[in-house]
């Protein structure tokens, strides 16, 4: 397991994300004091790809550098909003899922038992009938 390389990894889909998320903070905000340039965003983010969130950031510099000041502050802002939260929120609900996970996986494994076992005792039976 390489723990640096999957916080990395973690960090750039997060980074990607919060890319995402200024966005779409930003075409709600133009909706209402700039509709001609949220519909322009709007299409603009049909046809490339926000997922790669540096990716989209690096294609809009060329088109409009406005928005591309105003993503990377909006996004600067959401990642200190949300990251003194992040590590304790992301313990607690993996481990309420993982919870979760673990005790449908244990009540359909003892169902599967109960039913398993149930049927052996008949099959053996049948067997010594003959």
């Amino acid at each position: 397991m390489y723990p640096k390389k999957i916080a990395q990894d973690t960090a750039s889909v997060l980074q990607s994300y919060l890319t995402y998320q200024a966005v779409r903070v930003i075409i709600d905000q133009l909706s209402e004091t700039n509709p001609t340039q949220a519909i322009w965003l709007r299409q603009y983010v049909c046809s490339h790809d926000i997922q790669q969130g540096e990716a989209f950031v690096s294609g809009l510099m060329t088109d409009n550098k406005e928005l591309v000041l105003r993503i990377l502050t909006v996004r600067e802002h959401l990642a200190e909003e949300i990251l003194e939260f992040l590590p304790d929120m992301v313990r607690a609900q993996m481990g309420q899922a993982n919870m979760e996970h673990r005790r449908q996986l244990l009540e359909r494994l003892t169902k599967s038992s109960s039913v398993s076992s149930s049927c052996h005792p008949d099959y053996y039976e049948s067997d010594n009938d003959d």
